[in-house]
């Protein structure tokens, strides 16, 4: 069996239109611009409108069209979608297959949602990377799509100055003869004994909401960030040391990190627990808060357009999440 390289072939992103600031927060919770800057890196974050147009099939269908255009692919070229998010737009149909009829695919490609919540797009992406190589499939869809507006508890100050709306995309497919693009590296892991540091315990068959849990307010999500914080930077930094190792590369030959942008005080940590300069990590949390799964596909694609990432650099994915979750892929742009 013939094994193919994989190549990025193009990326979109979407950000809702509303921008909500510290400040607009300061109107809500008791808190301030300062304080939350300090502690988070975020100054602002987009919420989607909930009057229709933004919900998170919309905004990954205005992604895809602008990803399609770069990789030079038609709607049915496409012949795998991923559609990571914890926030789908509804329970059924997966929102991987209201995509499809969005964007007019009529090849029956297949259609798969992923709830890995922060790490979903990396998982997405190794995922497609694999059936790619084996010549399963040639191109893949890879969106990572939250509207997290929906489920922050906006009376709780240690949760709602945290996350933001927003969609990134990637399509990836096999490399074209003679290109230096390729996936060298990935690891995927989850470590289910941690799942009480982040969770949303209410709304599922288990317990489904009641108008008590509305009145309580219980249903939102919830996280103890302390604890999160102390096992993100350790296994963000050995995802990186194993792929880069297992590349048969070394850190000085990594151009870029584009790590999950939950807290820069996270990014920092594990930057420095990497040994990677703080410019060499793309960051973006200021303008966009914690998207999720959105989070490493946005910054992705804006640092390719800006033209920090270049074709030819070695890019380093790195993402954690509730779960808990986590991946890490090193590739060649």
């Amino acid at each position: 069996m013939k094994n193919y390289e994989v190549k990025v072939l193009g990326t979109g992103m979407y950000a809702p239109k509303k921008i909500v600031t510290n400040v607009d927060l300061e109107q809500i919770v008791e808190t301030n611009d300062q304080w939350i800057f300090e502690r988070t890196g975020i100054r602002e974050r987009r919420i989607c409108s909930t009057e229709g147009g933004e919900f998170p099939t919309d905004m990954a269908y205005h992604a895809t069209l602008d990803a399609l255009k770069a990789s030079g692919l038609n709607p049915n070229d496409i012949d795998l979608i991923l559609f990571a998010s914890v926030t789908p737009d509804v329970k059924l149909p997966n929102s991987a297959t209201i995509l499809q009829v969005k964007l007019g695919i009529t090849n029956n490609c297949a259609c798969l949602d992923i709830a890995a919540a922060c790490s979903g797009f990396v998982y997405g992406f190794n995922m497609a990377s694999a059936m790619i190589k084996t010549g399963m499939i040639k191109n893949a869809l890879v969106i990572g799509s939250e509207m997290l507006s929906r489920e922050v508890n906006w009376k709780d100050r240690n949760t709602c100055i945290l996350f933001g709306d927003g969609c990134g995309v990637a399509i990836i497919g096999r490399a074209e003869e003679g290109s230096s693009s390729k996936v060298y590296s990935s690891v995927l892991s989850a470590d289910g004994t941690g799942g009480e540091f982040f969770d949303q315990p209410v709304g599922g068959a288990v317990t489904p909401i009641t108008a008590t849990h509305l009145n309580e307010g219980t249903h939102y999500m919830q996280m103890k960030g302390k604890e999160m914080f102390k096992v993100a930077t350790r296994t963000l930094a050995e995802n990186a040391h194993k792929v880069i190792s297992e590349a048969g590369l070394e850190l000085k030959d990594v151009n870029w990190v584009v790590p999950h942008q939950a807290n820069i005080r996270i990014i920092e940590t594990t930057a420095k627990l990497i040994g990677m300069d703080m410019e060499k990590m793309i960051v973006n949390i200021d303008r966009y808060g914690n998207t999720s799964a959105a989070t490493v596909p946005i910054a992705f694609h804006e640092a390719i357009a800006d033209g920090r990432i270049k074709r030819g650099d070695i890019v380093l994915f790195d993402a954690f999440g509730a779960g808990l979750t986590a991946g890490a892929t090193l590739i060649k742009y």
